[in-house]
């Protein structure tokens, strides 16, 4: 599989989409997980088209669901481990054992020097997640 095609299955990945990868035709698919999102209905009707698409040639597609919310707190660990700032790891480790770790560890990050780098591993673990299900 190309790598601008990986790169953008990861990108809708971070994005709260499930993604199909059509391994005859090379096209992917994104929905998002309806399973995440408050008005379902809505979104259904919208991505029908695609839902039916997908439903229609199954055996054709490669699904890449969106990361659960376990998921995404262990890529936020093991980018912490990667700082070599202890101030600012020992600040992201004590916002990541108390509540909204998620909505905290963004705050403290997007006013942080570390920003792009997080950016930069969050991509980085979201395309080897691609290419592990793909066993490349």
């Amino acid at each position: 599989m190309e790598s601008n095609i990986i790169k953008s299955i990861a990108q809708e990945l971070d994005c709260g989409f499930d993604c199909f990868y059509n391994i005859k035709t090379k096209e992917v698919i994104s929905i998002p997980n309806f399973g995440k999102m408050m008005d379902e209905d809505d979104f259904r009707d919208a991505f029908s088209a695609e839902l039916e698409k997908v439903n229609q040639s199954k055996k054709d597609f490669i699904k890449f669901e969106a990361l659960e919310s376990f998921e995404s707190f262990k890529i936020m660990e093991r980018f912490v481990t990667t700082l070599t700032d202890k101030n600012i790891q020992l600040e992201l480790q004590r916002v990541l054992a108390n509540k909204k770790p998620f909505e905290n560890f963004n705050k403290i990050i997007d006013h942080s020097e570390y920003r792009i780098d997080w950016f930069d591993f969050k991509k980085h673990e979201l395309v080897k997640r691609v290419k592990t299900q793909l066993d490349l």
